[in-house]
C-alpha cells in the first residue's frame, strides 16, 4: 500500500540542477529528504544544468502558473552537425559546413519574435497517445508537428570554430533544441539562467519559499475573514480587480482567483 505524501512543507525549491540527473531525480530527492509530495515546473534535459522550480505539499497545485512563466538559458551550438535529439546525447545525421559570422547574424534575425519550430522527436510531446521520446528510443520515426514558439531576445555571445554562444529570452513551451536544429546545428550545453522573476542565482535547495513567494509576481488580492470564508464555499466576491489574483488572508495564500465583470471567483484552492 502506498504510503501517502505530506502536504507539508509546502512552498517553492530553487533548485540548480546539474548536468547528469534527470529532473525526476531532483525531485526524488527532495521529496525522500522532505518527506512532502513534490513536481518541478518545467523539466531540463539530463545534459542541461540550471534552475529547476521544485513545488512541494500543497503547493504543487500551483505548478500551472509556474510552467507558463518565461524562460532565459546560456547555450552553446555547434553549427557543423545536426544530431537526432537536436543536443550533445544524439547520433549525428548530418555534417555541414557552418556559416560565416556575417551569415550567422543574418539567421539569428529570423528567430526573433514569433517563429514555428518543429518539436524534438526526443520531447515528451504525444503522438498517438504515445511519448515522443519514447518512440524515437524504439527507432521509430514520428512525424513531429510544428509548434509556434516566442523568442524575445537572441544574443550572440560569442562564435568560434562553428559554435556559437547564444543568450536567449524565450515564451514558455519554446525547446532551446528545436532552436539549434532549426539553425542547422545542436546544442553542445544548455543552463537556464531564469524562470519568470526566479534566477539561478538564488537557488538553494535547502529553503523552501512560501507559497505567497512562489506567486509573488502575481498581483495580490488581501481578503477580510467574511470574503475569505465565502472564496472558500465557492462563492464569487463583487469586486472590481480583473485578471489573476493571490487570494491572501493574513498575508497567507488560499488560492488563485480570476476577476472578469466585477466578481472575483476561485480558480485554484489551497488547502485548509
Amino acid at each position: 500500500m502506498a504510503i501517502p505524501r505530506a502536504l507539508e512543507p509546502s512552498g517553492l525549491v530553487l533548485a540548480d540542477k546539474p548536468v547528469g540527473p534527470s529532473s525526476f531525480q531532483v525531485v526524488r530527492r527532495l521529496r525522500t529528504r522532505t518527506g512532502a509530495k513534490a513536481g518541478h515546473a518545467g523539466t531540463l534535459d539530463p545534459f542541461a544544468s540550471g534552475l529547476l522550480l521544485v513545488l512541494l505539499g500543497a503547493s504543487t497545485r500551483l505548478a500551472r502558473y509556474l510552467v507558463s512563466l518565461d524562460k532565459r538559458y546560456l547555450t552553446e551550438i555547434d553549427l557543423s552537425r545536426r544530431t537526432s535529439s537536436g543536443d550533445i546525447e544524439g547520433e549525428p545525421i548530418e555534417e555541414r559546413e557552418a556559416p560565416e559570422p556575417a551569415q550567422l547574424e543574418r539567421l539569428l534575425e529570423g528567430f526573433r519574435g514569433e517563429v514555428e519550430l518543429l518539436v524534438p522527436a526526443f520531447s515528451a510531446v504525444k503522438i498517438g497517445g504515445e511519448r515522443a521520446y519514447r518512440l524515437a528510443r524504439q527507432g521509430k520515426a514520428p512525424e513531429m508537428p510544428l509548434r509556434r514558439s516566442r523568442i524575445d531576445e537572441v544574443c550572440l555571445l560569442d562564435y568560434s570554430g562553428g559554435v556559437a554562444r547564444l543568450d536567449l529570452r524565450v515564451g514558455s513551451g519554446t525547446y532551446v533544441r528545436a532552436i539549434a536544429d532549426a539553425l542547422g546545428g545542436h546544442c553542445r550545453t544548455l543552463r537556464r539562467l531564469e524562470v519568470g522573476p526566479f534566477s539561478v542565482e538564488e537557488a538553494d535547495d535547502e529553503r523552501v519559499l512560501s507559497p505567497t513567494q512562489a506567486l509573488s509576481f502575481l498581483p495580490a488580492l488581501e481578503l477580510n475573514e467574511e470574503e475569505a470564508a465565502a472564496v472558500r464555499a465557492g462563492r464569487a466576491l463583487e469586486r472590481g480587480e480583473r485578471g489573476r489574483l493571490c487570494l491572501l488572508h493574513s498575508g497567507n495564500l488560499i488560492g488563485v482567483g480570476r476577476g472578469v465583470d466585477g466578481t472575483v471567483r476561485s480558480e485554484t484552492m489551497m488547502p485548509t
